[in-house]
């Protein structure tokens, strides 16, 4: 079966930024996305529960699967969002079938 390279890119960031995010990829020609709530963690700041946190918004991951010439327009729009709070991006190159939804 013919298979065909893409980038998956994982956001992770605060539950909150969710649907500024999203519309930030959207606006940027992201036709697809999944979100995933993330229910803790490890990192900088030491180990983190949703149940842990003011509020219990917690995090979320936002996993994209693109064709590789249009990442740096889904890059640029997700560091505008993600820079200025805790968050990761994350690109990993990934094998796809059907190519032409992504």
């Amino acid at each position: 079966m013919q298979t065909h390279t893409a980038k998956r890119v994982e956001i992770v960031i605060e539950a909150p930024l969710e649907s500024r995010l999203t519309s930030a990829l959207t606006e940027a020609g992201v036709t697809g996305f999944t979100i995933l709530p993330v229910l803790g963690g490890s990192g900088r700041s030491g180990h983190w529960s949703r149940e842990g946190q003011l509020g219990r918004a917690g995090m979320v991951n936002v996993i994209c699967i693109i064709a590789p010439e249009r990442l740096d327009s889904l890059l640029e729009a997700a560091f505008a969002v993600v820079e200025p709070h805790i968050g990761v991006v994350s690109i990993t190159d990934c094998q796809v079938l059907r190519a032409e939804r992504f």
